[in-house]
C-alpha cells in the first residue's frame, strides 16, 4: 500500500522566502500567510520577525485558526543586520545575543515549535576563538528559551566559503558543535537543508549520517553553484529544476531517503520539513509554490517505488 508522506513528516514553508520582501519584519505579511494557511497540503509554517505587534498578534491567530503548526527562523533577524552570535568584538557579539533573545520572546508569542539562528562568519586564523565564543552565545539562548518553556533552540548549516560563509559549516565541527551542546541542553538540534548540503561539497550521506542524532528540522531547496557567473547563484534558493541548479526530482527523493533511513522521518513523531524557496527576479510565488509541491510529490514517489 501506498502511503503519504503527510504521515512522515509535517509538511510547511518558510513564508518570508516564498514571498520577496518579508524578511525585515515589514511588508503584507497577513495577506502572504491567508495563501499558506488556506492550503491544507501545509501542515507548518515558518515565518521570521514581524515588527508590528497587532499584525504578529493576528497572525499567530490565523496559524491556530487553520490547526497549523508554526516555527521562528531567527537567521534574518542577523542576516538583515550584519549581526553574528559569533563575533569577535564582544560589544558586538552581545547585540546578537540580545537581537535573538528578543526573537525568542517573539517566537513564543506566537506558540512556536522550534526557534532557528545561524553561526556568523569568521576569519580563519580566529577559527577556533570564533567557535568558543558560538558555544557561549548558544549556552545563553538555550538557557534563556528554556527559562520560558520548552521551545528547541536550533542551529542551521548553512555553507563556510560559497555564500553566508557560517562557521556551521562543514559537518565534522557541525558533529563537534552539536555533540558539545546537546551533552549540555536537552533543547538544542541541528537544522539542515538539502540545498545547503551541495554548498558545503558533501554528498547527502556525507552529511546527514554523521549528525543524524542531532538533527530536529530539515529543510528542502536548491541552489546554483557550478559558476559565479550564473543566475541565482549562492545560497538564493530557486525552485527546484532551475536552469543550472543542483537539486530536482531525484536529489530531493534522495534527500528525503536519507532522512527515512535514519528515522528522522518517522509517524510516530512526524517531524516539521519545510520548503525553502524564493522567486527569482519576476517569477510569481505561487507558481515557485506550486513548483515545490509538485517536486515533493514526484520526489515521494520515487521513494515509494523503492520500498
Amino acid at each position: 500500500m501506498k502511503t503519504s508522506f503527510h504521515e512522515y513528516m509535517r509538511v510547511g514553508i518558510i513564508l518570508h522566502m516564498a514571498y520577496n520582501g518579508l524578511s525585515t519584519g515589514e511588508g503584507p505579511v497577513l495577506e502572504c500567510l491567508s495563501n499558506i494557511a488556506a492550503d491544507d497540503y501545509f501542515d507548518a509554517v515558518e515565518i521570521t520577525q514581524i515588527k508590528d505587534d497587532e499584525t504578529r498578534r493576528k497572525a499567530a491567530e490565523m496559524i491556530e485558526i487553520a490547526h497549523m503548526d508554526v516555527a521562528y527562523g531567527g537567521q534574518p533577524c542577523l542576516l538583515t543586520t550584519g549581526m553574528n552570535i559569533n563575533d569577535l568584538d564582544e560589544t558586538k557579539r552581545r547585540a546578537a545575543v540580545d537581537r535573538m533573545k528578543a526573537a525568542i520572546d517573539e517566537a513564543y508569542e506566537i506558540r512556536a515549535k522550534g526557534f532557528s539562528f545561524l553561526a556568523g562568519k569568521y576569519e580563519e586564523e580566529k577559527k577556533e576563538e570564533a567557535y568558543e565564543l558560538l558555544l557561549d552565545s548558544t549556552r545563553e539562548l538555550c538557557e534563556y528559551a528554556k527559562s520560558k518553556g520548552g521551545m528547541p533552540v536550533l542551529c542551521e548549516v548553512f555553507d563556510y566559503d560559497i555564500d553566508k560563509k557560517s562557521l556551521i559549516g562543514p559537518v565534522a565541527l557541525a558533529k563537534r558543535y552539536a555533540e558539545t551542546m546537546c551533552a549540555e541542553y536537552d533543547n538544542f538540534g541541528l537544522m539542515v537543508d538539502c540545498s545547503h548540503i551541495p554548498m558545503l561539497h558533501e554528498t547527502f550521506e556525507e552529511n546527514l549520517l554523521p549528525i543524524k542524532d542531532y538533527i530536529r528540522h530539515a529543510h528542502m531547496g536548491n541552489t546554483v553553484i557550478k559558476s559565479p557567473d550564473l543566475p541565482a547563484y549562492g545560497d538564493q534558493h530557486p525552485r527546484f529544476g532551475f536552469p543550472n541548479s543542483e537539486n530536482d526530482v531525484e536529489e530531493l527523493a534522495a534527500y528525503l531517503q536519507v532522512l527515512l533511513d535514519i528515522g528522522f522521518l518517522n509517524r510516530e513523531n512526524p517531524p516539521i520539513v519545510s520548503f525553502e524557496v524564493k522567486p527569482y527576479g519576476d517569477e510569481e510565488s505561487a507558481f515557485v509554490i506550486a513548483n515545490a509541491k509538485r517536486t515533493l510529490n514526484a520526489a515521494w514517489k520515487l521513494v515509494e517505488e523503492k520500498k
